[in-house]
């Protein structure tokens, strides 16, 4: 358990749109901005990626897929120079199937995607990630991805019964394991919890905390799992992750305690004791403190989709 595990489990894609472009040089499509992310595989051919904030056009090759977790907006094109159409234009009632556009030269397919989940769920993780994810095939962690990028290319080049719900649970995975990549990649280097999950001694602090969130822990035994003194612990941990360790553990046992609020029928009790309070009064209070409401208040606005 760590904590890519407890967002995972939290912000599965609840649907996704696709659509599968089949284009020829010259050829460009603009893709509009969103509360939704935004995910693609290169089938075949290759292309250019363009986004604000990102530096340099992105050279995709066949076997390439990119995640931009933000909805930020973003181009697809054969050349920097090429004009482009809005994807709007060109899908229009071809969601979910073939669009074909551009011109008679070098071919290219890629399935371009958008996918819903649960933002709120999702921001310990969104608040970490680049405005791109770009997997490239040779990546070692790559690899993990081709069978369920094989899945998506014959699902979308030819859709049949459950094709909507298969592509949903399908760009779950991709998403997930895209982020695995990026950390991977990144490693060490990497702010905040991905990167220290990465670290010899701050990781397996890291994932004993998460594996028994109930657990009254505390500095000097967090301290042992990592095997370091306590307060060689404590300035590693702060220089990793950005906060002390008995703080970072908090705001992980609100969060698991606001997806157990709003996504289940457990009392609140139950939940109190699921993250590590001996009383529903104590858990209640620390609550409250932190995420700005009371808990019965926290799920009922979880559940009208307004929980902040």
């Amino acid at each position: 358990m760590d904590p890519l595990d407890d967002v995972f489990a939290a912000m599965r894609v609840r649907s996704a749109l696709y659509a599968r472009l089949e284009a020829r040089t010259p050829w460009g499509v603009s893709l509009a901005g969103g509360e939704s992310a935004r995910f693609g595989l290169v089938v075949r051919g290759s292309c250019l990626l363009e986004a604000p904030g990102v530096a340099q056009p992105v050279a995709l090759a066949a076997g390439d897929c990119y995640v931009l977790a933000h909805g930020t907006p973003y181009v697809l094109r054969d050349h920097p120079n090429t004009p482009t159409v809005s994807c709007a234009s060109v899908v229009r009632d071809r969601i979910g199937g073939v669009v074909e556009l551009g011109g008679t030269g070098t071919a290219a397919s890629v399935i371009c995607g958008w996918f819903h989940f649960d933002q709120r769920a999702a921001r310990p993780l969104l608040d970490l990630l680049p405005v791109l994810l770009h997997v490239k095939m040779e990546q070692a962690r790559a690899i993990a991805l081709q069978g369920t990028l094989q899945l998506l290319a014959m699902e979308t080049g030819e859709p049949g019964l459950g094709s909507g719900l298969l592509v949903s649970r399908l760009a779950d995975i991709v998403f997930v394991q895209a982020v695995r990549a990026h950390a991977a990649a990144q490693g060490q280097s990497q702010t905040g919890w991905l990167g220290a999950l990465a670290d010899a001694r701050i990781g397996p602090a890291l994932r004993a905390m998460h594996k028994d969130m109930a657990r009254n822990w505390t500095v000097e035994t967090l301290a042992s799992a990592a095997s370091l003194s306590r307060s060689a612990f404590a300035q590693r941990f702060r220089e990793k992750v950005g906060q002390a360790p008995l703080e970072y553990l908090t705001h992980w046992r609100m969060f698991k305690a606001g997806n157990m609020l709003g996504q289940g029928h457990a009392a609140v009790s139950t939940i109190a004791g699921a993250v590590g309070y001996e009383s529903e009064a104590a858990f209640s209070k620390a609550f409250k403190r932190r995420m700005g409401m009371a808990p019965g208040a926290w799920r009922a606005a979880a559940r009208d989709g307004v929980a902040a």
